[in-house]
């Protein structure tokens, strides 16, 4: 194992100099837990609106844009970052730890407060390169050396108040977890954006379908064509409101498909239960992970085409480029990652709807088979999970190797289904105009039912205070 026992400890003088949320000292009640959440859902969404101080105006197009939602940013603002640099540090930790390459015990507390200082600087170093990145590819014009710094700044700065409002509510002083809000918040705006922004765009029309619909009518339009034409096909339709619709009542439905495996107690007996292997196995991961991947691709582009150097290389003609005016890819990598958007788009150009479809697709099963053995969710080591809590499955004996055997009869099957299926459901949000994005409406849906298992859990703990107890809480 390399690395082993020595990559944490050299986070440990780093320690004393990162900011840390103090946790509670006692449980806090669900009264106050949700009014802290609250008040970080307000500051994020103050934030996403507060501009970078000393753009004057930005240049060109927006390159990020398809990923905007995912990773919560807003361009122009000191949010431009998101909550991408945060996602990417523990992911990479998290990969590291899953496959080995450094060791990491969850059940040791000092492990477990060495990898979270790890997760901090990791991401605020990428927060950094990001910045960097940002500022030195020309998103902000040319800018003279102190103003790039102070735009280096204020991104860096925002993201480490991202971090710390992320880890007020994962110390227990909110709900769920900062990363979780920010990306429901911003897929909720996007979806109300897209529905009822009133602001006129191309055309003279209202950006918002609904009400764009509706001036169409009384303009003398055709109510069908209306439905799903727009006079740009970037702007929201009235079919993309329905599949918005249809789409998230799929995605509820899926994730209550699961396998039950019948479990008994082997020390108490007439102890029974079930062991659920859902369909979305791995959950969202996946397009987790692939999202992550498309963005850095997309910095990486930036910097390329930035730099007079490389603009011109084998590298650059690979990565692709951004039209300087839109600000969308026009070839290479970064045009085939890009969903085009809208019915209308994919029929104007097929061939880079079905890449970007086997592209999103592959990579949703790559990342699942992959998640499946680094997070120790594959069948041995659910099995052993089991044998050690004292549990078995009825018929087998008490050991590791009968009920791996009963779980690899599902859990391979599943997680393989169920990355094929999170790819498809992104890459047909995206091409039939889903607002917020199929990518977007995933994690929504994922993260909502989160929530309400988090409430059913809080709720009852209140109404039955032992059960703190017995779940190690004060």
């Amino acid at each position: 194992m390399i690395l082993a026992g020595r990559f944490f400890l050299t986070f440990k003088p780093i320690a004393k100099f990162l900011p840390e949320v103090a946790p509670p000292k006692r449980r806090v009640d669900l009264g106050r837990k949700l009014i802290w959440t609250g008040l970080v859902l307000i500051i994020y969404l103050i934030m996403s609106q507060v501009p970078l101080y000393g753009v004057a105006t930005l240049e060109g197009g927006d390159p990020f844009a398809p990923i905007r939602v995912i990773v919560g940013g807003s361009r122009g603002s000191i949010l431009e970052l998101g909550i991408g640099p945060i996602v990417t540090g523990g992911l990479i930790l998290q990969l590291l730890a899953g496959s080995g390459i450094i060791s990491y015990d969850p059940s040791n507390p000092e492990d477990r407060a060495l990898f979270t200082t790890a997760s901090k600087f990791l991401s605020l170093l990428i927060a950094l390169f990001s910045a960097i990145a940002y500022v030195v590819g020309g998103q902000y014009g040319h800018l003279p050396l102190f103003s790039g710094l102070i735009m280096i700044l204020q991104l860096f700065i925002a993201t480490l108040i991202l971090m710390l409002m992320d880890e007020l509510l994962q110390k227990g002083w909110g709900l769920g977890s900062g990363v979780s809000l920010f990306i429901l918040a911003g897929v909720a705006k996007a979806i109300w954006w897209s529905a009822l922004n009133p602001f006129p765009v191309e055309g003279g029309q209202a950006h918002g379908a609904i009400i764009a619909y509706f001036q169409a009518i009384l303009a003398g339009e055709d109510p069908i064509a209306s439905f799903y034409i727009r006079p740009s096909p970037y702007q929201p339709t009235m079919l993309g409101l329905v599949v918005t619709i249809a789409m998230i009542i799929f995605v509820i439905y899926l994730q209550g498909i699961q396998v039950n495996i019948p479990i008994v107690s082997s020390q108490f007996r007439g102890y029974g239960g079930i062991y659920p292997v859902k369909l979305l196995y791995v959950s969202n991961i996946p397009v987790i992970l692939a999202s992550t991947l498309f963005t850095d691709l997309y910095l990486v582009g930036n910097i390329v085409q930035s730099n007079p150097a490389l603009s011109g290389t084998l590298l650059a003609d690979f990565i692709g480029k951004f039209n300087s005016t839109t600000g969308t890819p026009i070839s290479g990598l970064i045009y085939y990652i890009t969903p085009p958007r809208g019915v209308t788009n994919v029929l104007l150009d097929p061939l880079r709807a079905l890449i970007y479809m086997a592209i999103l697709i592959s990579i949703c099963i790559i990342f699942s088979a992959t998640w499946l053995t680094i997070s120790g969710m594959d069948p041995d080591s659910v099995a052993r999970q089991l044998v050690d809590s004292g549990v078995m499955i009825p018929g087998f004996r008490r050991a590791v190797s009968p009920v791996s055997t009963v779980l690899s009869r599902y859990i391979p099957a599943v997680t393989i289904l169920g990355g094929l299926l999170v790819g498809l459901i992104s890459v047909l949000g995206d091409f039939l105009g889903v607002y917020g994005s199929g990518t977007g409406i995933l994690l929504s849906v994922g993260i909502v039912y989160q929530y309400y298992e988090l409430l059913q859990r809080e709720q009852a703990m209140e109404l039955y205070p032992e059960l703190s107890r017995l779940l190690g809480e004060k």
